[in-house]
């Protein structure tokens, strides 16, 4: 009994401090949670907010655009920019424009992008580090240096205002092929070796094995591609003049001249040419969450 008297205050105690500790651990982390939160809320604001008065000026004359003070919803709601820009403006050759531009460039960007890193993973060839380390050396220039060089290649090829000059030069980057090879090197050896005992050929080796596996940095490619594609801007610019050869980015720009400022319609525009995008992602978020994730641990 005496043995018992004696560790009970110390047991007491004991578990009082761990009590105490916890108590405080469990406040800090919910004050730290709470500024997080509310800083990461803040962000979200400051975000958002420039994309709903873009959304809510498409609506608006252009005299409440200039008016002041600033608006957030219409006071006169009005569908005549979105009018105008259908009717008076070619944007539905813009769109059609940007759509196949993105679609084709995702695939093209999907098939040589898996292609080149399901060479670089499973394949031995001379000089094989030493292309690779070049190529992953050219991600470290600017896209602006390459413009000159690809212009001259554009000229003489005579591709001026034509889909393959939108398509081919950003049809793959280097970062496609890095991200590919690295999905690509975690597909077990064993599973090519097997194909080949039971006569798959190369390309359906690629097709049937590699592909299915490594989906999700399809996905991930997929995206940012698509997103890279539709939201282009420069290159369209620089290689291409006729207006029904304009993408959407670069038709909504032309409707702003040194004179006319149109931007009612412009801002209809900016809307109509983000909702794709929006929606795509909506649906896909899951894949290209899932893809960065398991990339990230390749």
């Amino acid at each position: 009994m005496a043995n018992v008297n004696l560790t009970a205050p110390e047991t007491t105690g004991s578990s009082t401090v761990r009590n105490r500790r916890y108590n405080a651990y469990k406040t800090r982390f919910y004050i730290g949670s709470t500024v997080i939160n509310a800083i990461l809320l803040i962000l979200l604001v400051l975000t958002v907010i420039p994309f709903i008065y873009m959304i809510s000026s498409a609506f608006k004359p252009n005299s409440e655009i200039f008016g002041t003070p600033l608006t957030l919803i219409p006071v006169h709601f009005t569908m005549a920019n979105m009018q105008d820009l259908l009717t008076n403006f070619p944007f539905a050759r813009w769109a059609f424009n940007t759509a196949v531009v993105a679609v084709l460039g995702t695939l093209t960007s999907l098939v040589l992008g898996s292609l080149a890193g399901f060479a670089f993973a499973k394949y031995n060839f001379p000089f094989k580090n030493v292309l690779f380390g070049i190529l992953l050396a050219t991600m470290l220039i600017p896209g602006q240096v390459t413009l000159v060089p690809q212009f001259e290649v554009i000229r003489v090829l005579h591709w001026f205002n034509t889909y393959q000059a939108l398509i081919i030069p950003r049809a793959v980057s280097a970062f496609t092929i890095f991200l590919m090879r690295q999905y690509t090197l975690s597909v077990p050896d064993e599973l090519l070796d097997a194909a080949r005992v039971d006569g798959a050929t190369e390309f359906s080796i690629w097709w049937r094995v590699i592909v299915p596996l490594v989906r999700p940095g399809l996905a991930v490619v997929a995206i940012l591609s698509f997103t890279g594609l539709w939201n282009d801007y420069l290159w369209p610019l620089v290689v291409t003049t006729d207006p029904s050869m304009f993408v959407m980015n670069l038709g909504i720009s032309s409707l702003v001249g040194p004179y006319d400022y149109q931007y009612g319609i412009l801002l209809s525009g900016a809307v109509l040419a983000a909702l794709p995008l929006i929606i795509i992602f909506f649906f896909f978020q899951k894949q290209f969450l899932q893809g960065l994730t398991e990339g990230a641990l390749k």
